[in-house]
């Protein structure tokens, strides 16, 4: 049915003077100081406003293509309107979205929250945040990218962000949310960057710096990440009867790779088995965490930046994982055969060990001059044997 116009005639269009205007069905004329006319719409939509400008009459623009936009705008409303799940009368803004998501995964126990909820509230949330849950396109995800980048963000921390973007969408449709993820999200391809890692005297002092937190796991956790190069999940997740300070090992029932035993140093073993002395009796965790529901901490970044802020390091760069890349360069840098720290560090494929090869020139220039001693002959021997080229 079309909509009548009583003020917003052609007629009184015409006729409006300098800086007034005519507002009808949420439609907006106004005649700004140089002549030229505006359309603009401010609507609602499913309890979305909507506000919008249409074109200037110099362009060609007439009160029709407003009457069209909103026609669209509603059109569109009652499409997601029906791709919703059944029992839903309105579609979820991006917002609303956000906040739901942090609080189910806070609920169920989920990993990387405090991440996940900054990376939502600092950039995706600010971008995204009107928009209807289920009409997020492609096209906006590459708008975020390039918003990102000209930012400054590196592809890296991008790629992290829409890693939580893509969980939230595959959770919503579990969660029934929404009926299906339409949207493809398209990752930057990411330079390869030289692997952070610690000196010997950083990890002194890291250690040191954890020994003095008010977290009482914290240095255990430095410790075991130092001396297996376990990943931060992996350590959390310790329970007492999973190590083995006899054989020096311990069992990693859930990994990346799949199950493993994990050989530990005489040093750390010693150390475990007197902090397991020191746990309450019948803890079934090496890092208890009464709080939690499954009684175990499940991130412990907030002491890890605090410890290493103390000990003089960068907190941005240095992170609990930044301690699975040093124990593995400290093994490489030693001599340890690629194939056997693959076996330490439970790495999938020998290719991601051989990425901390190139770490430090040292170890390489100590392995070339290992070979140079079973050649035979001496340098000055060689030399000699150096045939000139004939002069004929």
């Amino acid at each position: 049915m079309a909509i009548r116009f009583s003020k917003l005639t052609r007629p009184a269009i015409r006729t409006l003077k300098i800086g007034d205007s005519l507002t009808e069905h949420g439609i907006t004329f106004r005649r700004d100081a140089n002549g030229d006319g505006v359309y603009s719409v401010n609507i609602m939509v499913d309890r979305r406003r909507i506000h919008r400008v249409i074109g200037r009459e110099s362009e060609g623009v007439t009160r029709q293509q407003a009457e069209d936009f909103i026609a669209q705008a509603r059109t569109d409303a009652r499409r997601q309107r029906l791709e919703l799940p059944e029992g839903r009368k309105t579609p979820l803004s991006f917002e609303e979205t956000a906040d739901r998501y942090v609080q189910r995964l806070r609920d169920s126990d989920g990993k990387n929250i405090d991440i996940k909820e900054r990376q939502l509230r600092q950039h995706l949330v600010p971008f995204l945040a009107a928009k209807p849950l289920s009409a997020i396109e492609s096209f906006d995800v590459e708008r975020y990218k390039k918003a990102r980048r000209t930012e400054g963000a590196a592809k890296a921390t991008i790629n992290r962000e829409l890693a939580t973007l893509s969980h939230l969408l595959n959770q919503a449709v579990e969660w029934k949310w929404i009926k299906s993820k339409s949207v493809r999200i398209n990752r930057f391809k990411e330079d390869n960057q030289r692997i952070v890692y610690l000196t010997d005297n950083q990890c002194v002092a890291l250690l040191d710096a954890a020994a003095s937190d008010h977290n009482e796991n914290i240095h255990a956790f430095v410790m075991v990440g130092l001396h297996t190069g376990m990943r931060h999940a992996e350590i959390l997740a310790i329970r007492r009867e999973d190590v083995d300070v006899g054989k020096r090992v311990i069992w990693v029932p859930q990994a990346k790779a799949g199950s493993r035993e994990q050989p530990i140093t005489r040093e750390l073993a010693e150390y475990l088995g007197k902090r397991m002395d020191m746990l309450p009796p019948g803890c079934e965790w090496m890092f208890p965490s009464p709080g939690s529901a499954t009684g175990h901490a499940h991130t412990i970044r907030k002491a890890f930046r605090r410890s290493a802020e103390r000990a003089g390091l960068d907190p941005d760069q240095i992170t609990p994982h930044t301690l699975r890349h040093t124990a593995v360069t400290h093994l490489v840098q030693a001599g340890v055969d690629l194939p056997t720290v693959q076996r330490i560090s439970g790495h999938k494929t020998l290719s991601m060990v051989a990425r901390y090869a190139h770490q430090s020139g040292s170890h390489i220039e100590a392995a070339m001059d290992r070979l140079e001693g079973r050649v035979s002959g001496t340098q000055e021997d060689n030399i000699r044997k150096l045939k000139p080229k004939s002069s004929a």
